[in-house]
């Protein structure tokens, strides 16, 4: 346990004579308003150390680490836990192995960490502590053994992937794959209150319902907030939506919507009417906001997202045929890249922001022509339905 900057300048000092290292981290989103780095787990040379966060630690000597391009660092599905780390800490990123990238790539259906050490070395692992709270302290011991047990496999387990991949000439796709996962940034946490329009359900109100929504979306954040507790421990989608579609005006009958407990009624019951009294003053809502699209495909015009659409199915062929997931083929920003630059000619490939030099020239010659022959049939398309509209108002 490394709950001290004694104790941390110890474990730096152990790294640095440590070639590959395992890294995770545990969070609490499941528990707090802000999620935060709870637990920090690191194994290097055989042995397991927990940093603790929440002890108010310098933990620079790990960015140091994290950044050295002559280390190999291992995590398992990373993408998480770089963003968090980047976040908190602005580490920054250099010879990442990503062990479920290289599972993903090795064809196994079940990239999950329990089930590729049961297949690589049937190791049971429990994962039952998955969405445990750990910004408790002191940590359980059945908590610091399941968080030890995250990292404590990883290097061997890297080292046996490695052969696989070698073994059926892959081993560039996870390399493709970590760089990237190396380069990515986190977005904006902040919160939007039109993100009340994403809630499944938002479409089927009525107006006046539409705008109760918005503002019980709104009273639900800031309550959250104030109790530092994740929004769906507040009030859950299915509440809200239920909520605003009655639209109750008093506190007793708030117990005939489906899912308010006495308990929530009791704690938030007069905050939730006073949202509904806000929603009534307003007044109806005539439509809900348009949003981007969570996949990125915002920004493309129509005939681009139909060449997306289009790209999308020919890269699920390929990944059929080649055995791997289709996010390793090509992922989601590279292919709205690919549907707004159109390359139809390989040397028009270097323009596709994203795309890989192994992609490029396993895929790039197919590629082109696919696009080619899409683009034309698309045009096709659009002139022919462009003349009948034109018909149709003579």
């Amino acid at each position: 346990m490394v709950s001290s900057q004694s104790a941390l300048g110890r474990l730096y000092e152990e790294l640095e004579r440590a070639d590959e290292i395992a890294f995770d981290t545990e969070a609490d989103s499941f528990f707090n308003y802000r999620e935060k780095v709870c637990l920090i787990q690191v194994t290097a040379h055989g042995k397991d150390w927990l940093v603790d966060p929440l002890a108010g630690l310098d933990l620079s000597p790990l960015g140091h680490v994290l950044a050295d391009p002559k280390k190999t660092k291992v995590f398992h599905d990373g993408e998480y836990d770089i963003l968090m780390l980047k976040r908190s800490y602005k580490f920054q990123f250099a010879g990442l192995f990503d062990t479920r990238v290289a599972a993903s790539t090795l064809g196994e259906e079940s990239p999950g960490l329990a089930s590729v050490l049961k297949a690589q070395f049937g190791l049971e692992v429990d994962k039952s502590l998955q969405r445990s709270d750990w910004s408790q302290r002191p940590l359980t011991p059945e908590q610091i053994e399941y968080a030890r047990m995250d990292t404590h496999h990883l290097v061997p387990l890297m080292h046996r992937q490695r052969e696989q991949l070698m073994a059926l000439g892959r081993a560039h796709v996870v390399e493709g794959e970590c760089r990237r996962l190396e380069r990515i940034e986190p977005g904006s946490s902040a919160f939007d209150a039109e993100d009340f329009a994403r809630i499944k359900g938002a479409r089927t109100l009525d107006p006046l319902g539409k705008r109760a929504l918005r503002e019980l979306f709104v009273e639900r954040e800031r309550l959250a907030e104030q109790a530092d507790q994740p929004p769906f421990k507040v009030l859950h989608n299915d509440v809200l939506l239920d909520l605003a579609a009655r639209r109750p005006e008093h506190l007793d009958v708030l117990a005939r919507v489906r899912g308010f407990t006495p308990r929530q009624i009791k704690r938030v019951g007069p905050s939730v009417l006073a949202a509904l009294e806000r929603a009534r003053r307003l007044g109806p809502l005539d439509r809900l906001p348009d949003l981007p699209r969570k996949d990125g495909t915002h920004v493309l015009s129509e005939f681009e997202y139909e060449l997306h659409e289009r790209l999308k199915e020919w890269r699920r062929d390929k990944a059929r045929s080649e055995g791997f997931d289709a996010a390793l083929v090509l992922n989601r920003h590279t292919l709205i890249k690919l549907a707004q630059v159109r390359p139809v000619r390989e040397e028009q490939l270097a323009a596709v922001e994203g795309l890989l030099e192994w992609q490029a020239e396993r895929y790039g010659a197919q590629l082109c022509g696919f696009i080619a022959r899409a683009v034309e049939e698309l045009t096709r398309e659009g002139q022919g339905a462009s003349r009948k509209r034109g018909r149709q108002r003579r």
